[in-house]
């Protein structure tokens, strides 16, 4: 076991113990007739039922597991009988590693904006035109994500650079858990290459920014117009879908925070100033959300899913066909297949690193 076994035990019976209190109260009547109440302790019987499920899944093969090692012990003087013991451990055992894993994972219980649709934020960073570039295959990556997870992207600004790639661009992702798995992603990307301007092959190396925001309902943050100042200005630029003469475009600086959000690309001021405001809104709830999590879990050294948008947390190597995740010192030789949106290792690696930190500090 990666964790201590009497952790693990106890945070099952505290699952079981949860679970049913859960089912007592959604057979009370008053609670029966309040929609919101029940779609809560659905949502919350579901997570907790797949807790039980996984540690009876789990239980299973390790029982198994260990009657097929006892019995390869047993059987040495007969070929026959040890071949087929050995055979079985050996099927049996990464079984037993999956089910480990998603018993783990199943432990800890989801923060409360994980279902919430995600804002992802990507921004070309040091290298010129080449960071623009690997911005626009960033997202191109994260859009190819999407579509295997089954989730709809929509576009809320981007600036484009000269050669085809981003300036910057700003997407909204809607799906079910979307920002859980995405919150890991939040960064600098770097990229070593050959850039398409290199004339002698020397190999490159540039950066884009990635940030995921948990998407803000008005009800989360509460905003006040007095705290805003709000400017009004030219489209311009590559990547602007309608840069015109009016002054449709809008800059929303949030006064007490600093935090500066445009958005140009519509043709409206008025739903350019909605896109904006939606931005703002995220950003400020994440802000939110860090300083609590800061609060919690001041011990945790591991910048998984914090958000902090300063930290380089990935290498995208084309020359060895590697990309190496920093955080967890994951390495992986399927650089084409990663930029075809094949994120699921990544995320799961960083995934089961965040519940074994949040266990150990007693996540219940």
């Amino acid at each position: 076991m990666v964790l201590n076994r009497e952790l693990i035990d106890r945070q099952i019976s505290l699952a079981g113990e949860r679970l049913g209190d859960i089912e007592t109260k959604m057979s009370d009547p008053s609670i029966v007739s309040d929609a919101r109440s029940m779609t809560r302790l659905g949502r919350e019987h579901r997570r907790l039922k797949e807790v039980i499920n996984a540690a009876s899944n789990h239980e299973k093969l390790e029982n198994e597991l260990k009657g097929a090692r006892e019995l390869a012990a047993e059987t040495g003087d007969d070929e026959e009988m040890h071949a087929l013991a050995v055979a079985e451990v050996e099927e049996l055992a990464p079984l037993a590693e999956q089910a480990e894993t998603r018993l783990q994972l199943a432990l800890v219980p989801p923060d409360e904006s994980d279902e919430k649709t995600a804002i992802l934020e990507i921004r070309a960073g040091t290298g010129g035109e080449e960071a623009g570039l690997f911005a626009g295959d960033l997202l191109r990556m994260y859009e190819r994500f999407c579509e295997r997870q089954g989730w709809r992207m929509e576009g809320i600004s981007g600036t484009g650079s000269d050669m085809g790639g981003f300036k910057e661009v700003v997407i909204s992702v809607k799906g079910e858990g979307a920002y859980g798995l995405l919150k890991f992603e939040s960064g600098v990307h770097r990229v070593q290459r050959v850039p398409a301007t290199e004339s002698q092959g020397r190999i490159h190396t540039s950066a884009a920014s990635v940030a995921i925001l948990p998407e803000a309902e008005k009800v989360d943050v509460e905003i006040n117009d007095g705290d805003l100042r709000i400017d009004t200005f030219r489209a311009s630029g590559a990547g602007g879908q309608h840069v015109n003469k009016t002054e449709s475009a809008i800059r929303i600086t949030h006064l007490p925070t600093g935090l500066v959000v445009s958005c140009q690309d519509e043709k409206s001021q008025h739903k350019n100033k909605a896109q904006a405001m939606r931005v703002l809104r995220s950003r400020l709830y994440e802000k939110a959300l860090e300083e609590e999590r800061s609060k919690r879990s001041e011990s945790r050294k591991l910048l998984i899913g914090s958000g902090d948008r300063s930290a380089k947390i990935r290498t995208y190597n084309f020359s060895q066909g590697r990309v190496t995740d920093h955080r967890i010192n994951l390495t992986l030789y399927r650089l084409n297949d990663i930029l075809d949106g094949d994120l699921t290792e990544l995320i799961d690696a960083l995934r089961l690193r965040d519940s074994e930190d949040r266990l150990r500090e007693g996540v219940s």
